[in-house]
């Protein structure tokens, strides 16, 4: 958080001048809409306690609003029923749309850059503009016919018949009906959802020959508590049905989200916590019930399941709860700062990260518990020994490496005794230094607390030192200080190294003393799943920071949406190079995650009281 507060200073302080007139549009229009603030209301700074006759005094366009006859309960319905998209096939294609949008916001910058006389104020603007000629070179994306299929039924807010002859777009700024239309996808995606839901449990839990080759506790194990994840999924549904009935300008859905994400949610925990046993079960499945593996074939080929095989069903309520929460994101970067509004979406966004977060350490716990006991089976001691299995203890990364030893002198470079192999485990509070030794055991001979490692890369010595860093051990298993030269087998491995076992060291582009806004960006324009303990699996459309990059492919960055660091290839994603842009990302992501400050946590007990009192 010091890192994206130091930022958004930053970014403020550059993009102040670029952005005021659009900023000032915008909360304009959003005050419009949410009856926050009006063209009389005081300053940014003013909130509804504050002011009273700001949350009391609707403005004229608001009310105007309220007067607008809602849809018919059945126009929603038949909306919801007639969703084509399986809920895989509407992800894949909103997160699509959101690389492209950004690659033509990209695009449009370098064009006014190249063709402005002020790009060549500076000699440093200059060396980036001779820097690559290929930057406008961009990666394939996956091709999905729903991008120019006009039967998907992918449907926007204003597209819908009802708001098109309601004459509301006349009304609304273009950044209220931005902020209509990020509600919008949270309903309809839900509704998205539901539907692949149901084909699940209808087309594989339910059916009956099915039942006759699974055994109980693999069914359950299978396919864990679906049942109840889609009873709260249709009672979610039904209720953001019900609010967009109010009206055709929808009034919030954050408080619906909250009140779910607080005391219903927690299906979702049930479910992904059992994600690994699941996935252990499925393969094995596969492998020895050959009737199950010719069955699960069969129902994959009905057309009803649009070419998806069952495990990309059995994976939705983790991509749904994960997706739920960056939709509560996108509506929160809409509405107008400290509103009500506001409010509501960050309570909402911290009550899914409180399930996101519990999610994850579910599916941890259950591999790491596994993966410690395999580790500590393994070791055979030759100092005093360690105990490995801990609940607050997990792998980091482990890996073999070179160990220098012998005088540094010309003859002993030359000879292949210079270096031997020594095999590391990293765990998140200790290291652990062996040998391999035959029948997959590892001698352990030395061992350090991880908050007393240090680091330090050596400049270029030539090929023989080359990808060799320094390994310090401020106090070892004897109690002493040691110092290991070490060597990797390439630029992005001893990188690797040196990150995890000294994760607060200066990198190479930032610094927790630089500024976050000269950050590098990349958007993930391919999905990758993480292959080892270090890496970073990324979604389509994740935007990074980054915080190291080596020369053979490899990137070390931090997600914004959940400042998670990990390190995955260069090849699997995009830079963002629009500087304004990346500003922009900064801001927002500060606001996504900023602190309960003392003021918003007494606005927010008034509001529970004042909901009190009115009971």
């Amino acid at each position: 958080m010091e890192l994206l507060a130091a930022a958004f200073s930053a970014a403020c302080a550059v993009d102040h001048d670029s952005s005021t007139s659009e900023s000032d549009a915008r909360y304009s229009a959003a005050g419009h809409l949410l009856g926050s603030e009006s063209s009389s209301s005081p300053g940014n700074g003013a909130t509804p306690e504050e002011c009273p006759a700001l949350a009391d005094s609707p403005t004229t366009l608001t009310d105007a609003l309220r007067m607008i006859h809602p849809i018919p309960a059945d126009s929603w319905r038949n909306l919801i029923e007639q969703i084509g998209l399986l809920y895989q096939e509407y992800r894949d294609k909103s997160t699509l749309q959101e690389i492209e949008t950004r690659r033509q916001q990209d695009a449009e910058i370098q064009a006014n850059v190249h063709s402005s006389p002020a790009s060549e104020e500076t000699p440093e603007e200059e060396e980036e503009e001779e820097e690559p000629a290929s930057l406008p070179e961009r990666k394939a994306l996956p091709q999905i016919c729903l991008l120019s299929n006009p039967h998907s039924k992918f449907n926007l807010w204003q597209d819908l018949p009802e708001i098109q002859s309601s004459g509301v777009l006349d009304i609304l700024q273009p950044e209220e009906i931005k902020l209509q239309e990020a509600m919008f996808e949270l309903v309809t995606s839900e509704a998205s959802y539901y539907k692949s839901l149901s084909l699940l449990v209808s087309h594989f839990v339910e059916n009956e020959r099915l039942k006759k080759i699974l055994h109980p506790s693999e069914a359950h194990i299978l396919f864990s508590n679906v049942l109840d994840v889609m009873a709260v999924s249709e009672r979610f549904l039904l209720e953001l049905e019900h609010r967009m009935e109010e009206n055709i300008v929808i009034s919030d859905v954050c408080d619906i989200v909250y009140h779910y994400a607080a005391n219903h949610f927690s299906v979702y925990i049930t479910y992904v916590s059992n994600q690994t046993y699941q996935e252990r079960t499925y393969k094995q499945l596969l492998q020895e019930k050959a009737a199950f593996r010719e069955l699960i074939a069969q129902l994959e080929l009905d057309p009803k399941c649009k070419g998806l095989p069952l495990s990309s069903f059995l994976i939705l309520p983790f991509q749904r709860i994960t997706r739920l929460k960056l939709l509560v994101q996108n509506i929160l970067k809409r509405v107008e700062e400290r509103s009500e509004h506001e409010c509501t979406a960050l309570d909402a966004h911290k009550e899914l990260e409180l399930v996101v977060k519990a999610c994850n350490e579910g599916v941890r716990k259950m591999s790491r518990t596994e993966q410690m006991i395999s580790i500590q089976k393994k070791m055979e001691f030759k100092i005093k020994s360690v105990p490995i299995i801990s609940h607050s203890r997990w792998l980091l990364k482990q890996g073999g490496l070179q160990q220098m030893s012998g005088p540094k002198t010309s003859r002993t470079l030359r000879t292949k005794k210079l270096f031997q192999e020594i095999y590391l485990f990293l765990f998140n509070d200790l290291l652990v230094i062996c040998r391999q030794v035959p029948g997959d055991k590892y001698q352990v001979f030395d061992s350090a607390p991880r908050g007393l490692l240090r680091v330090e890369e050596l400049e270029d010595q030539g090929q023989t030192l080359a990808n060799v860093f320094i390994l310090r051990l401020l106090e070892n298993s004897d109690d002493r200080e040691a110092t290991y030269m070490l060597k990797a087998s390439s630029q992005s491995e001893m990188k690797r190294w040196m990150t995890s076992l000294a994760p607060n060291r200066r990198t190479k582009f930032v610094s927790f003393t630089s500024r976050l806004l000269d950050c590098p960006q990349v958007q993930c324009v391919h999905p990758y799943v993480a292959q080892q303990p270090d890496e970073l699996t990324l979604e389509l459309a994740d935007i990074l920071n980054i915080l190291e990059k080596t020369e053979d492919g490899w990137i070390f960055g931090e997600r914004l949406h959940d400042q998670e660091r990990g390190w995955f290839p260069s090849n699997m994603t995009e830079e963002i190079l629009n500087p304004k842009i990346r500003s922009q990302n900064l801001k927002e992501c500060f606001r996504v995650h900023k602190m309960d400050d003392p003021q918003r946590s007494q606005n927010k007990d008034r509001r529970k009281l004042g909901s009190r009192n009115r009971q």
